[in-house]
């Protein structure tokens, strides 16, 4: 097993993850509601904008200059050197609220460690809100103000659970509606917050569970660090403690098992 790097070691990441958090912002936030944005879409048929791929293009340059010897997993120019320090970006998740103007859409930055997310930072510029976890240095938010330690709620029953499912749509695709109808029936509120403020809102206390199907390592790992540091859980669908598993689960910990039965059942 490999061991945990140390949190010292860890924090010099983090504060790099935080500086490439600024210069993501400051490529993103100017695009954002902008009446020339360039949309196109990919061979998956997802959007892609000139602020995608700008914002990946600025995380990398900085990379390139103060980690060159570190890999790099990017959603929209694909992976590149180790992969035993990789650093996983999303440049603009939830590019389809983006484009539309609404602003639930961030920057997510991880740096994985032999395949294991242990820094996080999750910007969202157009709320004016940041968070950010590393192994060991505890999970984080901040606003204008200073910044203040989050943790997930001590919600013990799936009776008084709020969940996030993100669609119904993706649910069905992945074959578990009837899975999705057991939940919102068991739970005392379902919402679809959607992307990854779902998670931080997870992060942060404010809901219990958020699942979801199609993810790529990207739409999740900054999520990781910060989801474990606030004191949940992360795994796939299935349990398994991976971020490779094209699903996943992520709770306040003490309801990871019942939620497991319960969708399995």
């Amino acid at each position: 097993m490999t061991a945990t790097p140390a949190a010292a070691d860890l924090s010099r990441d983090l504060e790099l993850a935080l500086r490439l958090a600024d210069a993501a912002d400051a490529q993103s936030l100017p695009r954002f509601d902008s009446a020339d944005l360039q949309v196109s879409r990919k061979a998956d048929s997802s959007h892609v904008t000139d602020a995608d791929l700008a914002t990946e293009r600025a995380i990398r340059d900085v990379l390139s200059t103060e980690r060159p010897d570190d890999g790099v997993f990017g959603e929209e120019f694909g992976a590149e050197g180790d992969t035993h320090r990789q650093w996983i970006i999303d440049p603009i998740d939830g590019t389809a609220n983006f484009l539309r103007g609404v602003p639930l859409w961030g920057t997510m930055i991880a740096l994985a460690i032999d395949g294991v997310p242990q820094v996080g930072v999750v910007s969202m510029p157009a709320l004016r809100r940041r968070w950010w976890g590393a192994a060991g240095l505890g999970a984080w938010t901040a606003t204008d103000h200073d910044p203040r330690r989050i943790e997930v709620s001590a919600v013990d029953s799936l009776d008084d659970a709020s969940v996030s499912f993100q669609s119904i749509a993706q649910w069905t695709r992945a074959g578990h509606r009837d899975q999705l109808l057991r939940l919102a029936d068991r739970v005392w509120r379902d919402r679809a917050y959607g992307d990854i403020y779902a998670y931080m809102l997870l992060a942060e206390g404010r809901i219990d569970m958020v699942a979801e199907f199609d993810v790529k390592e990207y739409d999740i790992a900054a999520a990781v660090p910060i989801v474990r540091e606030a004191g949940g859980r992360m795994t796939g669908f299935d349990g398994a403690e991976t971020i490779s598993d094209l699903s996943t689960l992520a709770t306040n910990g003490v309801l990871h098992d019942a939620f497991l039965e319960l969708l399995h059942d």
